[in-house]
């Protein structure tokens, strides 16, 4: 049987499956795909502090509150893009 034809275990589903999400994997001579979740987690954490401190930082002016409000929203996603990457790398995803 092929690597990629065996039966896997399901701590090798938990822990995320090399390729998965690249439909070229393994073409070409292409190395798998490797999930940066650091990097996403350090971006996504940049994106909670710049849109927190921009979406309170406009609300305390007299401009228009319908930009902070955007900014705050924002935040917000990147708060729950925060959650989901540290369950991703709590469950042991390489990356």
């Amino acid at each position: 049987m092929t690597e990629q034809h065996r039966k896997r275990s399901r701590e090798e589903y938990e822990q995320g499956l090399p390729g998965y999400h690249d439909p070229t994997a393994g073409l070409g001579g292409a190395a798998p795909a490797r999930s940066a979740l650091t990097l996403r987690l350090v971006l996504a954490l940049f994106g909670v502090v710049v849109c927190a401190g921009g979406g309170l930082g406009w609300l305390a002016t007299d401009l228009p509150a319908w930009p902070g409000v955007v900014l705050l929203v924002l935040g917000l996603v990147a708060v729950v893009d925060v959650v989901v990457i540290l369950r991703r790398k709590a469950r042991g995803e390489p990356g």
